[in-house]
C-alpha cells in the first residue's frame, strides 16, 4: 500500500518528519509513504493535490490541528472527521445563508471513504477560509451545520479524493475551542505532540 500524508504546514508534522529522518520539502517521497505539505487553506490544498494526487496512492491521510465547537472533546484529543462541509459556499439572503445544495449548484459535504479503519472518535467537521472568532457568527454556524470541528483544508482533501475515487482519512488534533479569539486558551503544543505520536504509530504499522 502506498500512503499519501497531506498536511497544511511543516510545523504540524515536524516531530514525525524528524522521527523518520525526513528533510522537509513540499513533497517528501519514501518507499511506503509520501508527504505533501500544501500550505494553509483549501485553495492551496486543492492546487497541491491537483499537481501531485494520483491513483498510485491507495490511501490519503489528511492530518493537522483543528478547532472544536464541542466542549466535550478535550484539548489535545484526536478525532477522525467522518464528514466535512465547505461551510462558506453559498449565498447570503439578508440575515439568512443559502447553502450550495439549496442553490442547486452541487454538493458541499464530503465524507471519509475509509473512516471505519480508525478507532478514534468520529466527528462532523466544517472547512472554512476564515476561522471563527466572533460569537454571533459562531452561533449562526452551529445552528446551520451542527459541526464539532473546523479546519481550513479538510473538505478540499475529501473532495479531491472523491473525484479520483481514492480512499481518504482525516485525523485532527484539537488545539483550541471555537470561541471569540482567545490565544491564552490554545494548546497547540499539546495538539501537535499528540497528533505526531499517533501519526508515527500509524506509519510504523504500515
Amino acid at each position: 500500500m502506498k500512503l499519501l500524508i497531506v498536511a497544511a504546514t511543516e510545523a504540524e508534522i515536524a516531530p514525525a518528519l524528524a522521527h523518520f529522518k525526513l528533510r522537509p520539502t513540499n513533497l517528501i517521497e519514501t518507499e511506503k509513504f509520501d508527504v505533501l505539505i500544501t500550505g494553509v487553506g483549501m485553495v492551496a490544498t486543492a492546487f497541491a493535490l491537483g499537481q501531485k494526487l494520483s491513483n498510485k496512492y491507495n490511501l490519503v491521510l489528511n492530518v493537522g490541528i483543528a478547532g472544536s465547537f464541542d466542549r466535550e472533546i478535550e484539548l489535545g484529543a484526536l478525532v477522525s472527521i467522518s464528514k466535512d462541509t465547505f461551510a462558506e459556499l453559498g449565498a447570503e439572503d439578508g440575515e439568512n445563508f443559502i447553502t450550495l445544495p439549496q442553490l442547486g449548484f452541487g454538493e458541499n459535504q464530503f465524507s471519509s471513504s475509509a473512516n471505519a479503519a480508525l478507532t478514534l472518535k468520529k466527528v462532523k467537521g466544517i472547512t472554512v477560509n476564515k476561522v471563527h472568532g466572533n460569537a454571533q457568527s459562531i452561533t449562526k454556524t452551529i445552528a446551520l451545520y451542527r459541526p464539532q470541528t473546523e479546519s481550513m483544508e479538510g473538505a478540499a482533501v475529501f473532495y479531491a479524493c472523491t473525484k479520483l475515487n481514492i480512499p481518504a482519512l482525516q485525523v485532527r488534533s484539537i488545539s483550541n475551542y471555537v470561541e471569540p479569539r482567545n490565544r491564552e486558551g490554545w494548546q497547540i503544543g499539546l495538539a501537535v505532540q499528540n497528533l505526531n505520536e499517533w501519526l508515527i504509530s500509524f506509519i510504523e504499522k504500515l
